[in-house]
């Protein structure tokens, strides 16, 4: 009796190698495109606020302290120049400039040999530079800028009144220097003509003498 061979394994069919082609080339596509653009699998991360945002939001929570701990306590909105300048003079404690008293033997001297008793205040440029802050954080909270009280007159007069007292007790200059003014590239002015051309070695003989003319 003759055995009857098996038949061979059937191929697969087309439609498996299609199929299989098909998700191989889907998942190579999502691979490069993740490998790509990186940013689509990481979550972006928020950006960290500058350092003027940081201390401008610090400065805000020091003054909004400040009135919470004023006896009594006093709401934002009834605030004014007057309790500004109360935390000015407030702040000056945490100061760490040498303001010299007019008693002071190194009132005036910019570079003081020995210590002195003086007091230590904040310095000018520190709170020029805080009341400007504050000033931009009242109104990005909601303030209206004709009620700021950081820019008050009576603010401005005071910070002006300490740039001088300290300009005098530590012997130093606050004025800003004056910025040169560019060369201008227009027209030539007077002073950029050129000069006429130098006499010729023979002019200097009859300089201020006129030849007779010529006569034929």
């Amino acid at each position: 009796m003759d055995l009857i061979p098996n038949p061979p394994d059937s191929p697969p069919s087309e439609g498996f190698f299609a199929s299989f082609s098909s998700s191989s080339s889907t998942s190579s596509a999502a691979a490069a495109a993740t490998s790509s653009n990186p940013s689509q699998s990481q979550p972006q991360q928020p950006q960290s606020p500058s350092r003027y945002e940081s201390q401008k939001r610090r400065d805000w929570n020091t003054f909004g302290q400040y009135l919470r701990n004023h006896r009594p306590p006093l709401a934002l909105s009834r605030c004014n120049a007057a309790h500004v300048l109360e935390f000015l003079r407030y702040m000056d404690q945490f100061g760490k400039t040498k303001v010299h008293t007019q008693m002071c033997p190194f009132f005036g001297h910019p570079n003081p040999p020995a210590p002195c008793p003086c007091p230590l205040k904040q310095a000018w440029g520190s709170l020029d530079a805080l009341i400007g802050r504050l000033r931009a954080a009242y109104e990005e909270n909601g303030g209206r800028p004709e009620t700021n009280p950081f820019g008050a007159r009576a603010v401005r007069l005071y910070l002006r009144e300490v740039r001088e007292t300290q300009a005098k007790a530590r012997g130093i200059s606050y004025e800003k220097k004056k910025r040169k003014k560019p060369p201008q590239h227009g027209g030539a002015g007077p002073s950029d003509r050129s000069p006429p051309p130098p006499p010729t070695a023979g002019a200097g003989a009859g300089a201020g003498a006129t030849s007779p003319p010529f006569i034929t």
